[in-house]
């Protein structure tokens, strides 16, 4: 075990943790009309499982690829970018024709009541198909369940700007993606999400990015997390706390001045725009994490957050299984109802397979077909 080994350097698990956690509860959120949904922790929160996946995807972006522009130079660094937004672009297609293809199938087997096409809003797609594929390869159309993917790919894309002004100062690049996130409703910066009406991406790449570069700017040193103190510890937990009644709704909903409240800072909690409270409750919980698990790091290690860590090792592939296996799930539970009892079985199948399929694709990345390599 690694507690019988203290002189040996254990690798800090914590990102990969907190981001196949993510992933889950993002394979619980998306899965239609699930009932478990309503206890997720977004449900009780600002913020929830997409802002831990973009923060913690920018983290890893630093430890990926900051040291890649510092060792071979800014061309290289851009070059290795590109060829990681084409993985995703490629990616995001094949999971559209995927999820279009279930739609179709769910629809001629599935004696559920339920038009799948209708309820992932993919109806344009298959009436106007031209246009749809031109405007989906464009990224003009971006559908239900499309979202996250799209979104970062397009901050991804902003790295080597940001690098760039990096070059100059570190402040520098981060005055930057504050003023862009700034100018966003200044001036309703936003990428159109349909082509017959008028919706914006839900993700907003432009607001997005300050979670994602914040992660960055962290996991690239630029910036220095504040230490842990009793008294910053219990302000986090205090606004943390705060925050429940009102984003509960059936807390505020219930009562008329609270309502009047979440009103009142709706564009402030926002998640298209990401609104600033949003971005400081996830801090705060970010803060709060670090502080329970100083000293105690070590618990990652054991057996039971085993499967976790897995999980958000594999984030990408994972990911897009999350994503077709939730709709599957949902088509599931059209079929079979959804009680308690066959809720929580669907739900814990869904999680048990995206577990086993992160450690498949681990198996397969290790390449065991290989020869060993002598010593």
């Amino acid at each position: 075990m690694f507690e019988s080994a203290p002189t040996q350097k254990l690798r800090d698990l914590r990102l990969d943790f907190f981001r196949g956690l993510a992933l889950l509860i993002i394979f619980v959120s998306h899965m239609p009309d699930n009932w478990l949904a309503r206890y997720k922790p977004g449900a009780f929160g600002f913020s929830d499982s997409a802002d831990i996946f973009v923060f913690v995807s920018g983290y890893a972006a630093a430890i990926a690829f900051s040291r890649i522009f510092r060792r071979a130079g800014f061309f290289i660094g851009t070059a290795r970018i590109v060829k990681r937004v084409a993985e995703l672009y490629a990616c995001n297609l094949g999971l559209f024709f995927i999820v279009g293809a279930l739609c179709v199938a769910g629809n001629r087997i599935l004696d559920s009541g339920v038009d799948y096409i209708d309820l992932l809003n993919l109806s344009f797609f298959f009436q106007r198909t031209q246009d749809a594929l031109l405007a989906l390869y464009a990224l003009r159309w971006v559908p239900n369940y499309f979202d996250i993917l799209t979104m970062y790919m397009v901050v991804l894309a902003m790295l080597p700007l940001v690098m760039l002004l990096a070059r100059w100062h570190t402040a520098a690049a981060a005055l930057g993606s504050m003023v862009l996130y700034l100018a966003v409703p200044l001036f309703k910066l936003e990428l159109p999400a349909e082509v017959v009406f008028d919706r914006p991406w839900f993700f907003n790449p432009f607001a997005w990015q300050f979670l994602f570069y914040t992660g960055f700017f962290l996991g690239a040193g630029w910036v220095n997390p504040p230490p842990i103190r009793l008294r910053l510890t219990m302000v986090c937990a205090a606004f943390v706390i705060l925050s429940i009644p009102l984003s509960h709704w059936p807390m505020y909903s219930r009562v008329v001045w609270l309502d009047g409240v979440r009103g009142a800072i709706e564009p402030f909690v926002a998640k298209t725009n990401l609104g600033i409270l949003r971005w400081m409750h996830f801090l705060c919980l970010a803060y709060l994490s670090v502080a329970i698990l100083k000293g105690r790091e070590h618990v990652l290690h054991r057996q039971w957050a085993a499967p976790f860590v897995k999980t958000g090792q594999q984030a990408l592939p994972v990911f897009l299984v999350g994503i077709a296996m939730s709709f599957l799930g949902g088509m599931a539970l059209d079929v079979w109802g959804r009680s308690i009892p066959k809720t929580i079985v669907v739900n814990a199948a869904g999680i048990f397979l995206l577990m086993l399929a992160a450690t498949m694709v681990a198996w397969f990345k290790s390449q065991p077909w290989r020869p060993a390599t002598k010593s």
